[in-house]
């Protein structure tokens, strides 16, 4: 397990790149669920969204929490690394496994839209999609000013 410690800069960096790709993603998806249901609602094309969708999640979005995690793991798994942790890190973990959860629900949404039924209203779509910035800050914040 020492080699995980002379990789610590490697992983720590693969870590935030892949948290960034993700959550550039879980920014974005709920935004053209938003527009794919106005669509729905008026009536109007929307088939440009599903695919649009499908390439988020698929290529981008799912490699991207795949990623996070292993590399999350890699780095939660050093030699002597929670002896030093403190609660933030529980909190974190707990941001960062409820986000996972909201990931989840997005695919499902998305798997609704193909069968031709809207899950949600856009306005419901607009309202969560703020949910992932808002963690995102508190995760930023825990991790680096380590409040407790």
């Amino acid at each position: 397990m020492t080699i995980l410690l002379d990789l610590q800069e490697w992983l720590e960096a693969f870590h935030i790149i892949s948290v960034m790709f993700w959550m550039a993603g879980m920014y974005y998806l709920p935004r053209l669920f938003v527009y794919h249901a106005e669509a729905m609602e008026a009536g109007e094309p929307h088939q440009t969204f599903e695919k649009m969708e499908h390439n988020l999640l698929r290529i981008i979005m799912n490699p991207a929490l795949i990623a996070t995690w292993i590399f999350g793991l890699l780095l939660l798994s050093r030699p002597g690394f929670w002896e030093g942790a403190g609660y933030w890190l529980i909190v974190k973990l707990c941001f960062v496994v409820f986000l996972t959860g909201y990931h989840g629900f997005l695919a499902s949404s998305r798997k609704k839209f193909l069968s031709g039924t809207q899950p949600r209203s856009s306005r419901f779509y607009r309202m969560i999609n703020e949910i992932p910035p808002v963690l995102t800050v508190f995760i930023v914040i825990l991790v680096v000013v380590q409040p407790f």
